[in-house]
């Protein structure tokens, strides 16, 4: 089983740069986001719609699919417990203030952690540069 972010899920969906490697990287194994990381990709599949990358008709269908696939199994989606959090608090305490960690990045690398991922897999720079302070390795296939 293998930890992708949401900008990678979104990869699933929509050719984003980058989501040919992405692709390939998750039909090798069983993908695995913590909860709230179904919030983002909506979000993001939104964004896609507002920016006028999607059209409403597009955007629908994705929708469709991601649902669908949900549905069927295609992801393992992990529990935001309260171990995660008290992970992210004992981090944060000792984090030094030149780090940029937003919430929701801190979320994922916790929650990837607490399920004894190894590893996540993101293009999203500020994640892998935190990744090492929850005992994770990031990774960039793109």
């Amino acid at each position: 089983m293998i930890y992708l972010d949401a900008t990678y899920i979104v990869r699933l969906y929509y050719a984003d740069p980058g989501f040919r490697p992405v692709r390939e990287l998750a039909a090798t194994a069983p993908v695995a986001c913590a909860e709230h990381g179904r919030a983002e990709v909506v979000a993001a599949l939104h964004r896609k719609r507002r920016e006028g990358s999607l059209d409403d008709k597009l955007f629908a269908l994705v929708l469709r699919q991601f649902a669908h696939d949900r549905r069927a199994g295609a992801f393992m989606w992990l529990a935001l417990s309260p171990a995660v959090f008290d992970r992210i608090e004992k981090v944060y305490a000792r984090l030094p203030p030149t780090v940029v960690l937003r919430a929701a990045d801190a979320l994922h690398l916790a929650c990837a952690a607490e399920n004894r991922f190894r590893e996540i897999y993101t293009n999203d720079q500020r994640l892998l540069a935190a990744a090492p302070k929850f005992g994770l390795k990031g990774v960039d296939v793109i």
